[in-house]
């Protein structure tokens, strides 16, 4: 979310026509929890300056968190008939906490338009009572330029092996066989990514030569090591930990596929998936769970395949179709780079945010 709020801000400085005041909050995730409360409040303060000085016609604010400020701000916007417009993701949505869902439907009586990254949030949004003519469905962006273009596959490997050779990394990449295929996933270690259930159901699924790298951290962290234990995987299955930039471009371009093994989780919902955006934006396509937000990214045949949640014998089945044929995953590769820079560039979706925010 952070990094969205970022790329839409420096596509929103390069559209023609339109003035910016902006107010942002640059800070690490692990002090965003302490400094929330006084930068809503400097917030506030500037925002109201603004509209009482008719600086503004529109405010857009980039997540449910910043579009609380609309309950203390609607009187004021409705005297100056500024519109306000709140960016939702998904989580920021059905957080089940009791007092925050409260806020939440004020967000939605307060403000103008609710911009949802998905349909699937948007419907998120309806079943919390907003008014669904409110609500203008925008998907995120990915910044085009921000991956160097993919090489050829066994470039795209040689890389991934000589940036993962370092002895920080748990994974003997000498060990690997040229034959190897590689499957990777990047996110939080949380019940919803479906990690655990991947590794349990799936992978004894497939050849020996098919190996998962994944990156990230997170409370699922152990469950997703009970599985690999269980299931006798340690020599296929690698848990990375936090990547930095280069290595996660490695590690996006040397795997074969991005797996997106979502299941569903009462409250907690993928509202898009940018994972995805990015994998693809490194000419790596994706086998995904067909759920919640996931099918606005994932076209069939074009950036990747769908598959059934919770459907062990279908994930095997799509991911075999790529491993039993090279010249189709060379075609999916091409395939899934054209495909996100064509219909996620920023230079696609930042018109429809200011066409949905304009009074």
């Amino acid at each position: 979310m952070q990094r969205v709020a970022a790329e839409l801000l420096t596509s929103l400085q390069h559209s023609d026509g339109l003035l910016l005041h902006v107010v942002a909050m640059k800070v690490s995730w692990r002090w965003i929890h302490f400094k929330i409360i006084p930068f809503l409040f400097t917030t506030y303060l500037k925002l109201s300056k603004f509209v009482r000085t008719e600086q503004v016609d529109a405010i857009l604010f980039s997540s449910m968190v910043t579009g609380l400020l609309t309950i203390p701000l609607r009187k004021i916007l409705e005297d100056h008939n500024v519109r306000s417009s709140v960016i939702v993701h998904g989580l920021d949505v059905t957080n089940p906490f009791r007092p925050y869902q409260s806020l939440v439907k004020k967000v939605f009586q307060n403000a103008d338009a609710i911009l949802p990254v998905s349909r699937a949030t948007g419907d998120a949004c309806v079943d919390r009572g907003i008014d669904p003519r409110k609500i203008h469905v925008v998907h995120n962006g990915i910044d085009t330029a921000r991956f160097r273009p993919p090489e050829s596959r066994e470039k795209r490997r040689s890389v991934l092996i000589e940036t993962f050779r370092a002895e920080t990394h748990v994974v003997n990449v000498d060990a690997l066989s040229t034959e190897a295929f590689i499957l990777c996933s990047v996110g939080r270690h949380v019940r919803r990514k479906g990690f655990a259930w991947f590794v349990s159901e799936v992978m004894p699924l497939l050849p020996e030569h098919v190996h998962y790298w994944l990156a990230g951290n997170g409370p699922e962290y152990n469950r997703i090591l009970a599985a690999i234990t269980k299931r006798r995987l340690e020599h296929r299955v690698h848990l990375l930990g936090m990547l930095s930039d280069s290595e996660l471009v490695a590690l996006y371009q040397g795997a074969d596929l991005f797996i997106m093994p979502n299941i569903p989780v009462p409250n907690d919902m993928e509202g898009f998936g940018i994972v995805m955006l990015e994998a693809g934006l490194n000419g790596t396509p994706s086998v995904a769970a067909n759920i919640e937000g996931i099918p606005e990214v994932i076209r069939n045949g074009e950036n990747g395949i769908l598959v059934r949640a919770k459907d062990a014998p279908a994930f095997a089945g799509a991911i075999s179709r790529y491993i039993g044929d090279p010249e189709y995953l060379a075609r999916a590769s091409t395939s899934a780079l054209a495909y996100t820079k064509n219909t996620f560039g920023w230079e696609t979706i930042v018109d429809r945010y200011v066409e949905a925010c304009s009074p």
